[in-house]
């Protein structure tokens, strides 16, 4: 495995990732906005955007905070919250810890704040997986008004602070 490297994310990577499809049932996860806007978007500072390189290639990226967060879950508690995305090619071959680990590493020592928290569709099982695998543990399950990333059931895993 190439080594993972995460640094702040560039109008350049915006471009990049907001190009990005997914295969069904994944297309979920897909930016379908208008590139001018996915830029105003993520390189505004409140969405705290980061990307993921992996052997120098544009691999994922990262939001922290209340971009990661889902309407109708309960944030009331202390927790970084942390949003992943990743490119599709890399997607279901094994991959997702290793990323998932560097994030974790990242997060721990650039925030304060904890626990780590992240909320995934609930029928996303591949990455329910992996966030378990990386020591997260489910501690909500919840449903929205709305269909968001074609999901209307969510669940969200923490991971206790070290």
């Amino acid at each position: 495995m190439p080594e993972i490297a995460i640094r702040a994310v560039t109008a350049g990577d915006v471009g990049v990732f907001a190009g990005w499809r997914h295969d069904p049932p994944y297309d979920i996860y897909d930016i379908t906005q208008p590139v001018e806007e996915a830029l105003e978007y993520f390189l505004r500072p409140v969405t705290d955007c980061h990307v993921i390189e992996s052997g120098g290639v544009l691999a994922g990226f990262i939001t922290f905070g209340s971009d990661a967060r889902v309407s109708g879950g309960d944030y009331s508690g202390p927790g970084l919250d942390i949003g992943l995305g990743m490119e599709p090619s890399l997607t279901g071959r094994g991959l997702g810890a290793s990323f998932v680990g560097a994030v974790i590493e990242f997060a721990l020592a650039a925030f304060e704040e904890r626990p780590l928290r992240v909320t995934i569709a609930a029928g996303n099982e591949r990455a329910r997986r992996v966030w378990a695998g990386c020591g997260f543990t489910q501690t909500q399950r919840f449903h929205t008004s709305e269909t968001i990333l074609g999901s209307d059931a969510f669940v969200i895993l923490e991971r206790a602070p070290d």
